[in-house]
């Protein structure tokens, strides 16, 4: 009976989705894997760079796969991956590339090892699905991810009323950060540091957040809009989330600043 147990917690079966990887030695990877039954997790991929090595293919960032694992002290060990999605198709756009890894980099900053939460796996995989097909309103796409992926860690936006005092007087409104929630004006001189949103900004975050990604790319939303609110919503998940920046945002901005996307 005790033999039994212990082989039952060092093997496991799950799906995973690749965030990074890490050459070691010669032939072998270490990833970071998201994992629907463990959360993330780090993985040895021993032999994935030989020509000829079965795990190619499940060891590249963005795939989905469903992995047997073996636990070790340190590490899990990858005894065998089948693939169910690549996700090829993110490579082959600069800005499916670029907005991909910022997805996987935002899961990897924000979430603490074998921690698991469905939901956030559940929301990459969408997001990637979806993303691995869009053809525009990138950064439209990207809000509506970031403020179900905020909401899931914990920190849902409200949006209700004032987060001050309550009030449901949105005629003037500004966003706290600190708070995760909107202002009214009254509380204005009480609530310091505030971000600026107007009406048509307020109505734009609720739609976001509760329209599925499948569907955002139906929404009429202004370019404009969609700037200034991705702007607070950076900085409102770097603020929960205690990061200074997400390198794949800041290599999109200059390229953009370059005129590269």
């Amino acid at each position: 009976m005790d033999i039994n147990r212990k082989v039952n917690y060092m093997y496991t079966k799950t799906e995973g989705i690749v965030l990074k990887e890490l050459r070691f030695k010669e032939t072998s990877k270490i990833l970071t894997i998201y994992t629907e039954r463990h959360g993330k997790i780090q993985a040895m991929a021993r032999g994935a760079y030989r020509p000829k090595s079965q795990l190619i293919a499940n060891t590249q960032p963005f795939s989905y796969n469903e992995y047997n694992l073996y636990k070790g002290r340190n590490l899990y060990y990858i005894n065998q991956g089948d693939i169910i999605d690549s996700f090829y198709s993110i490579r082959e756009n600069i800005n499916r590339l670029m907005y991909g890894s910022y997805l996987l980099e935002l899961l990897d900053l924000s979430t603490m090892e074998e921690e698991k939460n469905e939901k956030l796996f559940l929301l990459l995989r969408k997001g990637l699905l979806v993303l691995s097909k869009l053809e525009k309103d990138f950064l439209k796409f990207i809000l509506a991810y970031e403020l179900k992926y905020i909401s899931f860690l914990g920190y849902k936006p409200y949006l209700e009323g004032c987060v001050n005092c309550g009030s449901r007087d949105l005629n003037q409104i500004k966003f706290n950060i600190d708070r995760g929630g909107i202002v009214c004006k009254s509380c204005f001189h009480v609530v310091p540091y505030c971000e600026n949103m107007d009406f048509n900004m307020y109505k734009a975050i609720k739609i976001l957040l509760y329209t599925p990604l499948d569907e955002v790319i139906c929404l009429k939303i202004p370019k404009d809009t969609t700037f200034k609110l991705h702007a607070i919503m950076e900085k409102y998940i770097l603020n929960k989330i205690d990061r200074k920046g997400f390198n794949s945002l800041n290599m999109l901005k200059s390229m953009k600043n370059n005129g590269g996307v």
